[in-house]
């Protein structure tokens, strides 16, 4: 199949080497030129716009930063929706508030095409695996329709109800995971002066109730840490954590709800963030944090 692929950062770089590898035409486009390389020396096609990616393509992928991003990719000049779009499927990737897709699939839907949202859980290894969590929201024949596309992406897609409804659901589902950060770097305050060697410690945790699979798969990052050695790539970023803990605190509001631990998550992830740790992993919280309390 031909599918394009907008917006090359750390998840859609992941969700579009997948797809090349499983023998898909994949035609890509960035903000950033020089993100694409890789890609094309994987076999993608690069152009020049997003309008570009739609015109060559029978479904398109879209994981981007925000709501305006979204309105700039998709509306802009020589955007997604710039020229004749009639039958194509769009899915629509990004951690947005579920306002961003309700008002994003009618302007779709106006120009024929098909709309879907499929937020994601996971990071950048299981995309490369296609093991990621899909939560779709979509209509019931348009959301079989992206099925076959998602599912070799995903370990299990979850049709969570009409547009809106994914991306509710992921907000909620990676809530705890954003918190336990921070839960996390406490904890390990507490256990300071206990003297144990970082290894010992984490596999104590790894080994107990409170550990949730986020700090599993990073075990080995933040012993790495703890012992000031490179605990390799990026997988989600301090940056990421604040601006999806934003959405949430946002989302929650909206729906009057009082949101008191978010919010204290938020406060001590964007300390981090004002200190210029934005492009560490969202597991260096748990370093820092309890570091700074010394």
């Amino acid at each position: 199949m031909q599918i394009g692929v907008a917006g090359l950062g750390a998840m859609g770089s992941a969700i579009a080497a997948r797809l090349l590898e499983v023998g898909h035409q994949v035609t890509v486009w960035n903000r950033t030129a020089a993100k694409t390389k890789p890609l094309a020396d994987a076999g993608a096609k690069v152009v020049d716009s997003p309008g570009a990616v739609a015109a060559m393509s029978e479904s398109i992928i879209t994981i981007l930063t925000d709501g305006a991003a979204i309105e700039a990719v998709y509306n802009g000049a020589s955007g997604l929706l710039f020229g004749d779009v009639k039958g194509k499927l769009f899915i629509e990737m990004s951690t947005v508030p579920p306002s961003v897709e309700t008002a994003l699939a009618p302007k779709v839907r106006d120009k024929g095409a098909v709309f879907v949202e499929c937020p994601v859980g996971g990071s950048t290894t299981p995309a490369r695996q296609g093991k990621l969590l899909g939560l779709m929201g979509a209509e019931p024949a348009d959301a079989a329709r992206a099925r076959p596309i998602l599912e070799q992406l995903c370990r299990k897609v979850e049709h969570c109800g009409p547009v809106g409804a994914g991306s509710s659901m992921k907000l909620a589902i990676n809530l705890p995971l954003m918190i336990g950060w921070q839960a996390y770097a406490e904890a390990f305050a507490i256990a300071r002066d206990v003297g144990w060697e970082p290894k010992r410690l984490i596999d104590l945790f790894v080994e107990s109730n409170g550990a949730n699979n986020g700090f599993k798969m990073r075990a080995d990052m933040i012993v790495a840490m703890m012992e000031n050695r490179d605990p390799g790539a990026t997988t989600f970023s301090i940056a990421n954590a604040v601006k999806d803990l934003k959405t949430m605190v946002a989302a929650g509001t909206a729906k009057g709800a009082d949101m008191p631990a978010a919010k204290a998550a938020l406060a001590a992830l964007e300390k981090a963030n004002n200190e210029g740790l934005g492009a560490f992993d969202a597991s260096r919280q748990t370093v820092f944090w309890s570091s700074k309390s010394r």
